[in-house]
């Protein structure tokens, strides 16, 4: 009979148990509600039955991953409840925002009325505790039942998959597929709301600090703005879901697709370049989250600026680091590389505002392998007609643009911001598409393994949610830096690398996670590698830039 562990507290059983029971017995007194557990690098559910010695941790709202197990059940709920409502109607989910999803009923003109039946019915779904079935189907029966559905795209999606086995979900009479772990039932997914947002609505989830009320829904129109532009892009390029872009993979079209996607890109930047003349700011302030391509970014942007007769020049904020032994430190003790007062923000304003004014400005250089800045600084001036470029994941707060006039500065934000899905209910988040690219990078460029890179992305995402998010609506311009043919090609370097890492490293849970995100889309051929050119911004991850050659 099994011994269960879990948080130092060992109890012996003299039968099989479910996660959910071992818990209750070894977490008698705990605040935060388990939604699952890790074990062995694995995610077990609430429901799993445990047979032998078993060392658990609990997982909770606080965990990404318990936000995650909460949100797949939400969208189920979220989905039996259209289905009621609208047998007929397709329901497509695009995007987060905030802590909330944005989606969209397809074919149908969505109106106010909408938002209060389904969430009504939502809500009688809930108070029914229907149960999360788990059922074991071949890949044909989940075929044949959701092209019956009308769920092509999952369909054809699963028809990629080289298993010939899944785990389908029923509740209510509806069977879903959701790529990981879920809840028991209904009723453990009480908090959350629906609003109409025209042309769609968005579903609330509750925040982390506080899981017992749907999160405050917060405006972000040009983060919105952004998303419907891109998209657009897939509507233009013909490829909204996996399946779409497997389909071009196997008939030969990848290369074409990478064309179009670039000239996309092109045209974006060109146009940007066009407002920021027209704004006819001296100082373009450009930030975005880790692996956004902020380096590439900076350096087409400025061609693009050269093409209408400007001679920009490029600044790097990191090289405003303070010395390692000054940077503020960490709630584990450590230097916080993510804090904006990891920078010397009175020597960055002091040297920008000289160089603007006319006046030499001494810069720094810093040297990273060393943590140190080095001892001979490189002097620069810039003429009247010329602009800067000024690179940093911190470039929209507020505290480095003092002293400097509203007219003066052009605030520009980027963010990979992922428009492709897995299906029309199970969207890729744009955090595991970053973290790839980063794995990636990390690999290739810094010499930093997965499993280092991995174990640092917890610290990455809690400087972006503190430092650079909070700030994203306040830019003058938002760019999108995704490809929709990026995940094929970052296959081809990721995959191998994520499946060496092994059950008994800490992070085992994630880059799982992202090999099964990777399993559904088949690698880019080698004929369409060529095709990515120098200038693009994948090639900062994957290598081939030629900015960085010069």
């Amino acid at each position: 009979m099994p011994t269960i562990e879990c948080n130092q507290q060992r109890i012996p059983f003299d039968q099989p148990v479910t996660v959910a029971q071992a818990l209750a017995r070894l977490l008698p007194e705990s605040h935060d509600k388990p939604l699952g557990a890790f074990c062995e690098g694995r995610v077990l559910e609430l429901g799993s039955r445990l047979t032998q010695d078993t060392t658990l941790r609990p997982i909770t709202f606080q965990d990404e991953e318990g936000r995650r197990i909460y949100e797949r059940s939400l969208r189920f709920i979220l989905l039996l409840a259209v289905h009621r409502c609208y047998p007929d109607v397709r329901v497509r989910i695009e995007h987060s925002i905030g802590f909330g999803m944005y989606l969209q009923l397809v074919g149908r003109r969505v109106v106010q009325g909408d938002a209060k039946l389904i969430e009504d019915t939502m809500r009688e779904i809930v108070a029914a505790n229907l149960p999360f079935k788990r059922s074991r189907w071949s890949r044909q029966q989940a075929i044949d039942y959701f092209t019956r559905l009308g769920w092509t795209d999952k369909a054809a999606l699963l028809s990629y998959r080289p298993y010939d086995y899944f785990n389908i979900y029923e509740c209510g009479g509806l069977a879903e597929y959701f790529y990981g772990a879920m809840l028991p039932g209904t009723g453990d997914v009480p908090v959350f709301s629906l609003r109409y947002y025209p042309p769609g609505l968005i579903l609330q989830m509750p925040a982390p600090n506080d899981p017992a009320v749907p999160a405050p829904y917060v405006s972000r129109p040009k983060h919105m703005s952004t998303f419907f532009e891109s998209n657009y892009w897939c509507q233009i390029l013909g490829c909204s879901n996996a399946a779409d872009l497997n389909d071009l993979i196997a008939s030969g079209q990848l290369r074409e697709f990478i064309r179009v996607n670039e000239a996309l890109h092109d045209k974006s930047l060109a146009e940007i370049a066009e407002d920021i003349l027209r704004m006819d700011a001296r100082a373009i302030f450009l930030a975005g989250p880790s692996s956004s391509g902020k380096t590439t970014t900076a350096n087409r942007l400025k061609i693009h600026l050269r093409v209408l007769g400007m001679h920009p020049v490029l600044i790097s904020m990191d090289n405003f680091y303070l010395n390692r032994p000054d940077v503020p430190l960490d709630e584990h003790g450590k230097p916080d590389l993510e804090s904006l007062y990891a920078l010397d923000i009175e020597l960055f304003r002091h040297c920008i505002r000289d160089l603007l004014d006319g006046k030499t400005a001494q810069l720094p250089e810093y040297d990273f392998a060393t943590g140190m800045r080095k001892e001979k600084s490189i002097p620069l001036r810039i003429s009247h007609d010329q602009m800067l470029i000024i690179e940093g994941i911190h470039g929209l707060n507020p505290e480095l643009h003092k002293g400097f006039e509203p007219g003066e500065i052009c605030k520009f934000y980027l963010s990979e911001l992922t428009c492709l899905n897995l299906d029309d209910h199970n969207r890729i988040r744009t955090t595991d598409a970053r973290l790839l690219r980063r794995i990636v990078r990390d690999y290739q460029f810094r010499g930093t393994t997965p499993e280092k890179t991995l174990a640092m992305w917890d610290s990455v995402r809690r400087g972006e949610e503190k430092w650079i998010f909070p700030y994203q609506e306040q830019a003058d311009i938002v760019f999108n830096t995704a490809l929709h043919y990026e995940l094929p090609v970052l296959r081809r370097y990721a995959y191998d690398m994520l499946q060496r890492i092994t059950p008994d490293e800490p992070d085992y849970f994630r880059a799982n996670r992202l090999i099964k995100i990777l399993n559904y889309f088949l690698p880019a051929p080698d004929d369409a590698m060529q095709e990515i050119p120098p200038l693009s911004i994948l090639r900062e991850f994957i290598g081939g830039n030629t900015f960085y050659n010069e």
